[in-house]
């Protein structure tokens, strides 16, 4: 999922560790924090891999203008005298190779196993051809279909034996999966009339 995720957001735009932690956390939400300590692994492998590439933003220091003030020119100096002696600081740039985007689009057209990788799909969808983004919404109702049939065979079979909160919470689910499948057929519909 981290895969799809980081690649899907570097076709958008190349980023810095730090801002891609940032809108990972937007697009997979507040729950599903990514750390830095699975992100950058995860940076490591997919630019070992040649779909990551990894670049060193310049990090130059500030130019001063001259003032043609000595007081002036001197506490130029010394602040970037003090920012000097901080180090490089450099900053890597990740974006997308051609064989990310490659694997971008075999993620985009592969199974959604769970409701995470079914709405990064989603939102990545874009970036795939028509029939490929039929192919994930067509997936995922068939996939809503089958735990609507589930939990209406629990309650069908087993709601006498079920705990009135267990029940209300089965019920909920159902409720919300009949909700998704009007949802996902409209988007079908959708993009059955867009033109490719």
């Amino acid at each position: 999922m981290i895969e799809l995720a980081v690649l899907g957001l570097l076709k958008e735009s190349e980023l810095h560790g730090y801002e891609l932690k940032k809108r990972l956390r937007d697009v997979l939400g507040p729950l599903s924090s990514v750390s830095f300590g699975s992100l950058y692994p995860a940076l490591a492998r997919l630019e070992a891999a040649g779909m990551v590439k990894a670049v060193e933003a310049a990090d130059t220091a500030p130019a001063f203008p001259m003032t043609g003030s000595f007081a002036g020119e001197a506490a130029a100096f010394r602040t970037a005298r003090r920012l000097s002696r901080r180090g490089p600081r450099g900053k890597k740039v990740y974006g997308i190779t051609e064989d990310g985007e490659r694997r971008l689009v075999e993620l985009l057209a592969g199974p959604a196993d769970d409701d995470r990788t079914f709405a990064l799909q989603l939102v990545f969808c874009r970036f795939s051809e028509p029939d490929i983004r039929l192919r994930i919404l067509r997936q995922r109702k068939v996939a809503l279909e089958a735990r609507l049939h589930e939990r209406r065979h629990t309650i069908g079979n087993h709601g006498d034996r079920l705990d009135r909160y267990t029940r209300t919470l089965i019920e909920h689910d159902t409720e919300s999966t009949e909700r998704d499948i009007e949802w996902i057929t409209r988007l079908i519909e959708t993009e059955e009339e867009t033109p490719a």
